[in-house]
């Protein structure tokens, strides 16, 4: 399997799953939006700017980002319509990087002022990595949605997207 054809799986089982999360979050109703709901919330849209900042740098465009987080969050509609904006396309950018894109180093400033400096493929998994644990976090932050949501495992989603696995 080729780096781009395993960062392409990732980035389709990020959608997958993140979509899962967010129709279980929006399952809640106002009556289950608690301060515990309000922090989860806080943590996606952390996970979400990150996204955007690396989406940016992966282009090496300059983006107006001034910090990873933010103090005030979207409604959870909105956070939801930018994430799956997001995550189609880290999906699509990942369907046609070549190889040659992916070692690609590229420079770029931390949202800290700091300079950076990272391949393109270190920049994806880094995305994918970094969404993952703060899935985990929004888990940990609601466990009512466990049940619903939080089948968050890699080999998990292979096995749904492709049922011929199991075989």
């Amino acid at each position: 399997m080729s780096a781009r054809t395993l960062l392409n799986s990732l980035f389709r089982y990020k959608a997958s799953i993140d979509e899962e999360l967010l129709d279980a979050l929006s399952a809640l109703g106002e009556e289950g939006r608690s301060d515990a709901f309000s922090s989860a919330l806080r943590v996606l849209n952390h996970a979400h700017l990150v996204d955007r900042i690396f989406a940016a740098n992966l282009q090496r465009e300059v983006h107006d980002y001034t910090a990873s987080w933010s103090s005030v969050t979207p409604p959870l509609a909105q956070l939801s319509a930018d994430i799956r904006e997001t995550d189609r396309w880290y999906v699509d950018y990942t369907s046609r990087i070549t190889p040659d894109e992916m070692e690609e180093v590229v420079d770029f400033t931390f949202t800290d002022g700091g300079r950076g400096r990272m391949s393109r493929e270190e920049m994806l998994a880094h995305v994918a990595t970094h969404a993952g644990y703060h899935r985990g976090e929004v888990g940990r932050l609601l466990p009512e949605i466990e049940n619903a949501a939080m089948r968050d495992v890699f080999a998990g989603y292979l096995h749904r997207a492709e049922p011929s696995r199991r075989q």
